[in-house]
Parts: C-alpha cells; sequence; structure tokens
C-alpha cells in the first residue's frame, strides 16, 4: 500500500513537472502600452514575445482606451495566455496622471476578461523586487536581468516593453502564494466591485 502510494505521488510530481502554462504580463500606459509573454514549463521559463503598443499618435483619450482594449483582446487570441498578470498604478504619482493609468489598466483588465482570462495585479515595488532583489530597481536594471533570465540579447526601443516581460516572470515567481501586495479577480464583476473609481463613466463592448 506504501509502494502504491510512493508510486502515486512520484506520477503527480511528474504531471506537475510537464505541466505549461503560457503567462501574459502588462505594464499599462496611456501612450505606451508594455507586453510580455513567457511560456513556464516545469522550473523552466522561456521568451515567447514582447512588444509595446503605442497610442501617441491619438489625441483623444476614448480612442487610447479603445486601442488597448482592441490590442489586448488581438494578443490574447494570438498567444492564448493562461493567465494575464498586470501592474498597478504607482500611487506617488501625481493625480492626473495616476487616474489615466488607472483607466488603462482596468480597459486590458477588462478585455482579459472578456475572454475569461484571470487576471493577477502586483505593485511596481513588488515587480522589481521579484526580478532583481530589489524594490528601487531602476527600468534598466530590470531589463538587464529580464535578459539573462531568458536568455535574449535584444534590447527593445521602448523599456515598457520589459516592464511588461517583467510582471509576467514576476507572476511565474509566485507559484505558492506568499500574501504579497496582489490582486486577482475572477470575473468582470469582482473587478467592478473592488475598482469602481476605475471604471466610473466607461463602458466597453466586447464583441462576440
Amino acid at each position: 500500500m506504501l509502494f502504491l502510494f510512493a508510486n502515486m505521488l512520484n506520477i503527480a510530481v511528474m504531471l506537475n513537472e510537464k505541466k505549461e502554462r503560457i503567462i501574459m504580463g502588462i505594464d499599462p500606459g496611456t501612450a505606451v502600452m508594455g507586453y510580455g509573454v513567457i511560456l513556464e514549463k516545469g522550473n523552466k521559463t522561456e521568451l515567447i514575445s514582447l512588444g509595446v503598443v503605442k497610442m501617441t499618435h491619438l489625441e483623444d483619450p476614448f480612442l487610447k482606451l479603445q486601442r488597448i482594449f482592441e490590442k489586448t483582446v488581438v494578443l490574447i487570441d494570438q498567444y492564448k495566455p493562461d493567465v494575464l498578470a498586470i501592474e498597478a498604478p504607482f500611487y506617488g504619482k501625481n493625480i492626473q496622471v495616476l487616474l489615466k493609468l488607472g483607466r488603462a489598466q482596468g480597459i486590458a483588465i477588462a478585455a482579459a476578461l472578456s475572454r475569461n482570462i484571470s487576471v493577477t495585479e502586483y505593485s511596481p515595488r513588488k515587480i522589481k523586487q521579484s526580478i532583481t532583489g530589489s524594490g528601487n530597481a531602476t527600468k534598466e536594471q530590470v531589463a538587464a536581468m529580464l535578459q539573462r533570465l531568458l536568455n535574449f540579447k535584444e534590447t527593445p526601443e521602448f523599456l515598457d516593453a520589459t516592464d511588461g516581460l517583467a510582471v509576467a516572470v514576476c507572476h511565474s515567481f509566485q507559484k505558492i502564494t506568499s500574501g504579497g501586495k496582489s490582486k486577482t479577480y475572477s470575473g468582470w464583476e469582482s473587478f467592478v466591485s473592488d475598482n469602481k473609481t476605475k471604471v466610473k463613466g466607461i463602458v466597453v463592448k466586447a464583441k462576440k
């Protein structure tokens, strides 16, 4: 009986090691949104893609939000992530900047939830600390560490891309819930109830 239990335990461990999941990370912004996609295979992590979505050519703030929603949906449909990790707005910023970032984040979350993708939120400090060991690391230090961790040499045009990738890698590191400052939303209703100020006045129509 003990031998059978040991075999079942070994099989469970092997299956767990073989399990794969795709994680998408997003660094929200109203001018440039960074994103990164990784493949987690057991204890190994591989880079799939990273890049940015630009809104600099748009002046209307609501058209920017529309582009964020549509491009996030396109990225989700293309890479089919199992989960989306997103950076929370930095509360030390100017209140107007914070409001804009909050709306951008809310729209990206809405896009993920419209595709039934679970979302987890991380503070900027938590992300930097997970990647570099320091919550005060610069964007350049985060990018350099990611290049070493994921073994890529290309330097993105915008550091927003590596910031988005950092969120995905940060989520990959949280295999065991540690009680850190992160928030998971299982659906649009739970997000709205917890973030009423972010979605006030915003109506998102998801295409069916």
